[in-house]
């Protein structure tokens, strides 16, 4: 396997603490020093179809910003499937996914300056299949950073845990990555957690400011999570969505909540509160609702699909109740994807700013 082109493994303390969001920042900062970057998540666990190949969904994304340059089966070699860990324990081969996935590093590294190696979660995502992150970095030669949510306490215990692990596989953390850090509490936490790192042998290589367009989502995502059907044409369904509102009261009740980024759950046979939506957004020009959501399945009349489709902002009809609906926008995972353009910009500024690359740079 190729050990000579630098690389560096992307871990995390728990999953949704920014590892793919630092990683998609990382490779536009870590250009300025190796022009041609490759990129590999070695083990997914949440993949699309593509071409008849399960490919992890970051793998996409990341290649569809950067264009890298390389079969996406390779940047992608394990997918774990609903069945994978059980016909793993019944009759698996280690031997044969490790030299899949040092195939496919190989592949991924050809005419590369440097390898980004994404993990799937904390040190020890993937041991019932004997591909634990800290396995998975020991049998590519990676270094590791470690990504965990902005604090002091709490994230320092959750690494040393992991650094444990990874360390039982002879692997390096050479640092450490605070995200979703409190804009006030910046200076406070960089200065508390440095300490406690260095007591650690880590350097605290960024801390990154919480940013709430990250972790909202937009009208599109919540769209393909309901797979609710679009019942106006509309300029975008790319606007963030900051707040849901349950259309569960009158009318004249409801009007107070339809403000900017507000998105509303309402009945489709809720008349009543959809006009009274439809007349706010004649006057409310750019601070109107992000969007509409009627429920129950039911198709609008006539009439009111006259009025839904002169709509400025998107409606959709989705199968489940109010409650149903409300509860899966509440609980849905906001991941980046491909046409976020605007989150996409504000992340590569992010890691520019507020990451030390030389640092990670010179330890590699």
């Amino acid at each position: 396997m190729n050990t000579v082109t630098p690389r560096v493994f992307i871990a995390a303390t728990r999953q949704n603490d920014g590892k793919t969001t630092t990683s998609l920042g990382l490779i536009a900062a870590l250009q300025k020093f190796f022009p041609r970057i490759g990129y590999i998540k070695p083990v997914g666990q949440r993949f699309i179809q593509v071409d008849e190949q399960n490919i992890d969904e970051d793998t996409v994304l990341m290649d569809a910003v950067y264009r890298l340059n390389c079969p996406l089966v390779d940047m992608s070699p394990i997918a774990v499937e609903p069945d994978f860990t059980r016909k793993y324990l019944q009759a698996g081969n280690n031997e044969a996914l490790v030299r899949k996935i040092q195939k496919a590093f190989d592949r991924v590294a050809w005419e590369k300056d440097f390898v980004l190696c994404e993990g799937s979660g904390h040190a020890g995502v993937g041991s019932v299949f004997d591909l634990s992150n800290a396995q998975v970095a020991r049998i590519l030669g990676c270094k590791v950073i470690i990504v965990t949510q902005g604090g002091i306490g709490k994230p320092i215990d959750e690494v040393a845990l992991n650094q444990a692990l990874f360390e039982k596989e002879g692997v390096q953390v050479i640092g450490v990555i605070l995200n979703k850090v409190l804009g006030d509490k910046v200076d406070y936490v960089s200065d508390f957690a440095r300490r406690g790192l260095k007591r650690r042998g880590l350097e605290l290589l960024g801390v990154i400011p919480h940013q709430r367009i990250l972790s909202s989502p937009t009208v599109d995502s919540i769209r393909e999570e309901l797979q609710a059907e679009v019942l106006n044409p509309t300029p975008t369904l790319q606007t963030l969505v900051e707040e849901v509102v349950v259309g569960a009261m009158t009318a004249q009740n409801a009007v107070p909540f339809f403000r900017r980024g507000a998105l509303l759950i309402t009945p489709a046979d809720r008349e009543d509160i959809v006009l009274a939506a439809s007349s706010s957004l004649s006057t409310t020009g750019d601070h109107r609702l992000a969007g509409i959501v009627l429920t129950r399945g039911m198709q609008p009349g006539e009439a009111m699909l006259d009025v839904i489709r002169s709509m400025p902002v998107p409606v959709l009809l989705a199968r489940e109740d109010s409650y149903q609906v409300a509860s899966r926008v509440h609980d849905l995972i906001v991941k980046t994807r491909p046409k976020d353009s605007e989150k996409i910009s504000l992340i590569r500024d992010l890691i520019a700013r507020n990451v030390n690359v030389k640092k990670i740079v010179e330890a590699l």
